[in-house]
């Protein structure tokens, strides 16, 4: 069956577990620290390990930053909770147990809104958001005939973020995704790093024919750590699936592991059952009550969220949806754009000088924006500077602007007088240039008469060069449209 008509007979089903790190510096129910990329075993304890005769203690903190992300995914913050033992044994589970929260999770229901490529808006149905620590990490070595385990990422503390069967394509998956990585970021609740694992997704997919209730088998894919990965495997599934249904052949329940390299998934075990992991209540942690004071507490000190942001860019500023997306791409990048409208009135040159020469800047400095060396107030100046006329756009950014990020602090103005960048707007000392540059031309002057007005570019470039580069263009264009056409 070709892509068409397989699109056509049938829908994917797609399902996502986003398990987020969260951002405390210490484990979820022990004091050891969670810092990325130490010497391995060096960050555990003998309460992480899961010794006899030790005892975990909550991390309040991490109840703290779940509840950030479920009043953010307008879910049902859970006022009771109680944590569970889920028993399955792994070389990088120190306990053989992971202590997680299976029937009273602390947020139930919600939605997450995403934007598609053809401007529709969807809300992402999610079934709950619940706590539990992370596993230690497995290493594969190629020279060593034994696998090595590091406990230093078993018991950091994570929110595992489960959505509805809700999702219907690779795209709104990786908007999904994006929204997630969007918010967990601008709650400072975790750095959504997907390359070093501390945002990581989990995809259950199936296909179903077209106008069917009936779910089909679902498959469980791992192992990606970016969106493209994501794209590629549900891609993969689909037809993979398709093509098991189209020759009478049965989907397995299983764990799937994806291969980057290849773009392919293969099995790694049959899909286990909830009653395989044996859930009961974990008997070492007393319940956690949730109290209204604390609940309010944390509502009233919630940061601005990226969505928030978008209204007031495309609202209050005006912006188009492609600057004001960009600008909630990260908190410091919204942030900053609002300190910046804050001292100019040209919301739309402030966006394009962010999504332009910042943009460039930052990446080949590998910064971010709060550590770009050029102020607000610089920036601001820089803007005025070509809004006015006295400095062409060029000038700004492929020569004052690098001057500022070597010399912060330096005035954009006095920057451009030292470089003689300053543009001659007043008339009557264009007019001069102007007639000089047309007595000098009397057969171009003749063609332009005669209807060629695409020479008026050629008048423009020898009043600039006779200026050197300083003749403001609209003024000039201007006069020399009047000029030529009284000749």
């Amino acid at each position: 069956m070709n892509a068409i008509s397989a699109q056509e007979k049938y829908e994917l089903v797609i399902g996502l577990e986003v398990h987020a790190q969260l951002a405390t510096r210490s484990k979820i129910f022990a004091a050891d620290a969670t810092r990325y990329g130490q010497e391995p075993n060096t960050q555990i304890s003998p309460i992480t390990l899961g010794h006899p005769g030790t005892l975990p203690k909550v991390n309040k903190k991490a109840f703290e930053f779940a509840i950030r992300m479920g009043l953010a995914c307008h879910c049902e913050i859970t006022r009771y909770n109680i944590f569970d033992r889920k028993n399955y044994f792994y070389p990088d589970l120190p306990k053989g147990f992971q202590i997680t929260q299976d029937k009273s999770p602390i947020c139930v229901g919600g939605y997450v809104p995403i934007k598609l490529q053809d401007g529709r808006t969807k809300e992402v149905k999610l079934n709950r958001i619940h706590l539990e620590e992370d596993a230690g990490k497995s290493i594969h070595t190629e020279d060593a005939l034994d696998t090595l385990v590091d406990y230093n990422r078993a018991g950091t503390p994570l929110i595992e973020i489960v959505s509805e069967p809700d999702l219907k394509s690779a795209e709104e998956t990786t908007a999904f995704l994006a929204e997630i990585k969007k918010l967990v970021m601008f709650l400072g609740i975790c750095d959504g790093n997907m390359e070093e694992g501390s945002l990581r997704c989990d995809a259950n997919i199936s296909v179903r024919l077209i106008g069917s209730e009936k779910l089909g088998k679902k498959v469980e894919v791992k192992n990606m750590n970016s969106f493209r990965n994501v794209s590629k495997a549900i891609e993969h599934e689909f037809h993979r699936q398709v093509q098991l249904i189209e020759k009478g052949e049965e989907v397995i329940s299983e764990t799937r592991t994806f291969d980057a390299s290849t773009g392919t998934t293969a099995g790694m075990r049959t899909k286990e059952e909830l009653n395989d992991y044996r859930y009961f209540p974990e008997p070492d942690l007393s319940p956690v009550v949730i109290s209204e004071e604390w609940l309010d507490s944390i509502k009233k000190n919630l940061p601005k969220l990226p969505r928030e942001y978008y209204d007031e860019f495309t609202s209050q500023f005006s912006l188009p949806d492609y600057d004001a997306s960009f600008l909630t791409e990260t908190s410091e990048m919204a942030e900053y754009f609002v300190r910046l409208a804050a001292k100019t009135s040209n919301y739309k040159a402030a966006s394009n000088w962010l999504m332009g020469p910042v943009k460039s800047s930052l990446n080949e400095l590998a910064c971010k924006i709060d550590s770009l060396p050029i102020s607000v107030d610089d920036l601001a100046g820089l803007i005025a500077l070509v809004e006015s006329g006295e400095v062409s756009f060029s000038a700004a950014s492929q020569t004052i602007y690098p001057v500022l990020l070597k010399n912060p602090g330096k005035s954009p103005r006095a920057i451009a007088e030292e470089m003689n960048l300053i543009q001659q707007s007043d008339e009557s000392s264009l007019i001069p240039i102007i007639e000089q540059v047309i007595k000098e031309n009397p057969k171009k002057v003749k063609e332009y008469k005669s209807g060629k007005k695409g020479l008026l570019g050629m008048f423009m470039g020898q009043v600039m060069k006779k200026s050197q580069g300083k003749a403001d263009p609209k003024v000039t264009s201007k006069l020399l449209s009047e000029i030529l056409d009284q000749k």
